[in-house]
């Protein structure tokens, strides 16, 4: 049996891109795909704001940045942020079977949805994704409210 991969560098890359989307004056989300021996595939960032383009989360970034796959079950999305409902259905049309969080403090999503489809859900609960993103939404709370839907 192999090893299990170390998440926490996993996450730092996708923290690394949520710091990026946050100096670009985006969302400070970020996301990683993984294969299951820790080699990273593609990464990306929440760009709606730059890109003006509501369909471009983290997790959608990091999807198109890895390109094509063969198959999406051994592989491992990062995330600094619970995945909203729309990132869930990207989690569940594509078939990943893990998916690790930053954190869910700030946002739960779809988490307890994937869960139940069996889907492998690790919540790192790190304080340093949770302290990033409720200080950008203390900041900017209609920007956050327009990404998860809110009125």
């Amino acid at each position: 049996m192999a090893p299990e991969p170390n998440y926490t560098d996993m996450l730092s890359v996708a923290v690394a891109e949520a710091r990026k989307g946050l100096a670009e004056g985006g969302i400070p989300i970020g996301a990683a795909i993984f294969d299951a021996a820790g080699k990273l595939i593609g990464s990306g960032h929440n760009r709606r704001v730059q890109d003006g383009d509501p369909a471009t989360h983290g997790e959608t970034d990091a999807f198109r940045n890895a390109g094509r796959q063969r198959s999406y079950r051994q592989l491992i999305l990062v995330t600094t942020l619970a995945p909203c409902w729309y990132c869930s259905g990207l989690v569940r049309q594509f078939g990943f079977g893990t998916v690790v969080l930053g954190e869910s403090r700030n946002f739960q999503g779809g988490v307890d949805w994937l869960r139940s489809l069996g889907v492998k859900v690790i919540d790192l609960d790190s304080p340093e994704c949770v302290s990033l993103l409720s200080e950008y939404i203390t900041a900017h709370p209609e920007i956050w409210n327009e990404d998860i839907g809110e009125e």
